[in-house]
C-alpha cells in the first residue's frame, strides 16, 4: 500500500480519497475549506494538512483533483503549494480537467524539480466517483504511468496511457465533445416525442437496444422526463471544459461547430437559472421555447 495525498475533495475527490482509504492507502488530504478535510478524515480516517505542501511531505503519490487551470496551478506551485513538499521521486497525478497547456507547464516545472508528473483526467461524473468506476484518461510517460496505474485501480473501471504529457486532457476534451452533441440530441429527441405526445419512457425502452442507444439515454432520460436535474455534472462546469475544447480546437485549426453551439444553449440555461443542473438540463431550453 501506498502513502499518498489528496488534494481537492469536492463531489469528485472526496469519493475519490475515500477509496483510497478504503484499499488500505495511507492518505492525507487537503481541501481548500479544512472543515472539509476534517469531516472527510471523520469519515475514512487518515489526516488532513492546512496546505498542499503539508500534505505532500512523506508521500511517494500526490493527486489532485480541483477546479481549474488556476486553481490548479495554486495547489501546485509557491511556498505552500505540493511540489514545496514533494521529494525527488515523488509522482504527481492530476484528475482535474484543465488545459493541456498548464499541464505541459506543470510537467515541465516538476521534471526540473526531479518530480514525475501524469495528467489523468476522468469522466463518469459524481456517480462513477461514488461508485468506483471511472475512466481515466492519461497523458505521461511510460514509467510515471505504470507507477500510477494500480493505485488509481481503486476507483477506476478502466485507466489508459494515451501518450506525453497532455494527451490526457486532450482525450478529455474529445469526451466532453461527444457528450455535448449527444446530450443536444436526446434533449431534442425528448422533447420532441413530448410534442408528439408519445410516451418518452417506452420509446427510449425501444431506442436504446438500437442504433441511438447511449450511456445519456440510458442513465438520464428518466430523470429528463421528469424535469429533475439537481445532480450530476453541472451547467457551470461542463461550459467551463467547452470553452477549454473550444480554444483547444482553435489552436489547433480544428472544427467544432456542434460543440460551439451547444456551448451557446447551456449559456442559456445559466441564464434561466440552471447554472448548477445537471448538463441533461438542456432539454429546459427547448421546453422553455413552447
Amino acid at each position: 500500500m501506498a502513502r499518498v495525498a489528496f488534494l481537492g475533495l469536492g463531489v469528485m475527490g472526496g469519493p475519490m480519497a475515500g477509496h483510497l482509504a478504503a484499499k488500505g492507502h495511507q492518505v492525507t488530504v487537503y481541501n481548500r475549506t479544512f472543515s472539509k478535510a476534517e469531516a472527510w478524515v471523520t469519515k475514512h480516517g487518515g489526516q488532513a494538512a492546512l496546505t498542499p505542501a503539508a500534505a505532500a511531505m512523506g508521500a511517494e503519490i500526490v493527486f489532485a483533483c480541483v477546479g481549474n487551470d488556476d486553481d490548479l496551478r495554486a495547489v501546485c506551485l509557491g511556498e505552500a503549494g505540493a511540489f514545496a513538499g514533494m521529494a525527488a521521486g515523488t509522482l504527481f497525478v492530476d484528475h482535474t480537467t484543465v488545459s493541456a497547456q498548464v499541464t505541459r507547464e506543470l510537467a515541465g516545472v516538476a521534471g526540473s524539480s526531479g518530480l514525475g508528473f501524469v495528467d489523468a483526467p476522468v469522466s463518469g461524473g459524481q456517480a462513477g466517483a461514488e461508485n468506483g468506476v471511472l475512466s481515466v484518461m492519461c497523458g505521461g510517460s511510460e514509467a510515471d504511468y505504470d507507477r500510477a496505474e494500480p493505485v488509481i485501480a481503486a476507483y477506476s473501471r478502466i485507466c489508459r496511457r494515451l501518450g506525453e504529457s497532455g494527451a490526457g486532457q486532450l482525450a478529455k476534451m474529445m469526451n466532453q465533445i461527444c457528450i455535448a452533441g449527444l446530450m443536444q440530441g436526446l434533449s431534442e429527441a425528448l422533447a420532441f416525442g413530448e410534442k408528439a405526445g408519445l410516451d418518452g419512457a417506452a420509446v427510449v425502452e425501444v431506442i436504446s437496444q438500437g442504433a441511438a442507444g447511449s450511456w445519456q439515454m440510458a442513465n438520464r432520460h428518466k430523470t429528463m422526463l421528469e424535469g429533475r436535474f439537481d445532480f450530476g455534472f453541472a451547467v457551470d462546469w461542463m461550459r467551463k471544459d467547452l470553452k477549454i475544447c473550444l480554444e483547444t480546437a482553435d489552436q489547433l485549426g480544428a472544427s467544432l461547430p456542434v460543440t460551439a453551439l451547444v456551448d451557446q444553449f447551456y449559456k442559456d440555461v445559466q441564464q434561466m437559472g440552471g447554472g448548477r443542473n445537471d448538463t441533461s438540463s438542456l432539454i429546459r431550453r427547448l421546453r422553455a421555447k413552447g
